[in-house]
């Protein structure tokens, strides 16, 4: 199998907890907080584990809150390469109240990386062997530019590593305007952003997706469609993955499950039908988690097999 390293910029340690509503002012009185790995490319590569796959989580770790990110991670067998921040991880809370089902999601701002940390990180990166899979996931934190973000994957590109970029906005426009990304994963608003059009016809997705690969960009897009699935492409081939109806809790992590999944089925070179059906089963297995549990592998297979039938 084609080795795969993740690459996360933005790293978090995530909270969770419940309490039984939420009004101003007030003390809310909650559950003892589960923590949780989190950050992108770091989810990636905990789905890809959770999936019996391996890779290595890249990503910088500052502080008492970096310490435990990176224990956590040790104890679900992710493997991990960390350079030191100056500044501590962000932590992140996750609020479910228990009146309304509400989830409140707060969001920190990712640790300030200064120049030299970048370049460590970018050192780690062009170390990799030629023909590995690269997932750059997640946000862009203060002290990392657009300049800084897309040399690196120039740079990744031609030592020969195969970039997957799940990102948004600047980012992942910046991304694709370098070319040959090996798999983006946009929903059908970033690729109506990234083609500069509005898609309302049923067929404008596909075109759209098939504009991006075309112009060689992308060599696959996937677009996820929400409950209908996800949309491929690639230089050969269309299709699209409708998930069976399953009863969702949550749709945190499964963004990150998708790309794992796919990640995953890449890395074993299979086929497109195969890596959205593997996507959209861990995606939806997702969803069956309250908080911010990624996908299962007894879930993902389950759902997997019904796609298959």
């Amino acid at each position: 199998m084609v080795p795969v390293f993740t690459l996360t910029l933005a790293p978090s340690l995530d909270s969770a907890t419940v309490t039984p509503q939420i009004y101003p002012e007030g003390k809310l009185r909650c559950t003892a907080p589960v923590f949780e790995p989190g950050g992108g490319g770091i989810n990636v590569a905990r789905a890809i584990s959770h999936l019996g796959g391996n890779a290595t989580a890249l990503f910088p770790a500052g502080g008492a809150t970096g310490e435990h990110l990176t224990a956590l991670l040790e104890e679900e067998n992710v493997s991990v390469d960390t350079i030191s921040s100056h500044d501590w991880t962000r932590q992140n809370l996750h609020v479910h109240v228990e009146a309304s089902g509400e989830q409140y999601r707060f969001v920190m701002p990712g640790a300030h990386l200064s120049q030299d940390e970048f370049r460590q990180l970018e050192e780690k990166v062009l170390a990799i062997e030629s023909g590995a899979l690269l997932v750059v996931s997640g946000s862009l934190p203060p002290g990392v530019d657009l300049a800084d973000f897309t040399q690196l994957i120039a740079r990744a590109q031609q030592n020969g590593l195969r970039c997957i970029i799940d990102s948004s906005g600047e980012a992942l426009a910046a991304a694709l305007d370098i070319g040959g990304i090996e798999l983006v994963k946009p929903n059908q608003k970033e690729l109506a952003a990234l083609v500069g059009r509005d898609l309302t016809q049923p067929d404008d997705v596909r075109q759209a997706a098939q504009e991006l690969v075309r112009s060689g960009k992308a060599k696959r897009v996937v677009v996820s469609l929400g409950p209908q699935g996800a949309l491929g492409v690639d230089e050969t081939d269309c299709v699209q993955v409708v998930p069976p109806p399953v009863k969702s809790q949550s749709t945190v992590g499964a963004g990150d499950s998708m790309v794992g999944a796919m990640t995953l089925k890449l890395a074993q070179q299979a086929s497109l039908l195969e890596m959205v059906r593997y996507g959209v089963a861990a995606g939806s297995a997702a969803t069956l988690n309250q908080g911010t549990r990624l996908c299962s592998h007894e879930n993902t297979e389950k759902i997997y097999q019904y796609l298959q039938s």
